[in-house]
């Protein structure tokens, strides 16, 4: 059995859990609703605030369905409740991010500004050299800020760039001088 699949999914206060035909699951919250076609071959349920997810047969694709059907349905119900955010760091002398209406704007070295518009449902907020991105679509919230980071990953050597708030940068040794 999937350790994680098996595991139930309890419904929050103030969301609600429809499903459809061929598994398509909608989910409203406070925050916003989300709603997916889920793999048809599980069999959602949901009973007394409680979503359950059962697999037909032990095959092995059945087995890899099961965990991330569950995956997925936890991170809708998540979103809509609470949301998801993610925090990059503007590092480096003469970098710079400013933000205009739903426009992100970045200075980072290059000979121009990168301007990038915020997704539907995406929010993304700076604080300083802070930049959050905000959303009830986890999957969305993750993507936008991997596509901000990308715009200049951070170096190894002195760790110029953009970096998740969270990420340890492996820093290398520089050159050193003939003696």
């Amino acid at each position: 059995m999937s350790r994680i699949g098996k595991m139930p999914i309890a419904i929050p206060a103030g969301v609600t859990v429809e499903v459809a035909e061929n598994n398509k699951v909608t989910v409203k919250g406070p925050k916003g609703e989300l709603s997916r076609v889920l793999p048809k071959e599980m069999k959602i349920s949901v009973n007394d605030g409680v979503i359950t997810i059962e697999r037909p047969n032990d095959l092995k694709k059945e087995k890899s369905l099961h965990g991330l059907t569950r995956s997925l349905l936890n991170n809708m119900v998540t979103g809509v409740d609470k949301g998801f955010e993610k925090k990059l760091e503007v590092n480096g002398v003469g970098y710079r991010a400013a933000k205009a209406g739903k426009t992100l704007t970045l200075n980072l070295g290059y000979s121009h500004p990168i301007e990038m518009v915020d997704p539907d449902g995406i929010e993304t907020s700076v604080n300083g050299n802070v930049i959050t991105v905000a959303g009830i679509d986890k999957e969305l919230v993750g993507q936008h800020a991997a596509n901000i980071r990308e715009k200049r990953k951070p170096e190894p050597y002195k760790g110029k760039g953009i970096k998740y708030s969270d990420e340890h940068i492996r820093r290398k040794v520089g050159k050193t001088g003939k003696k």
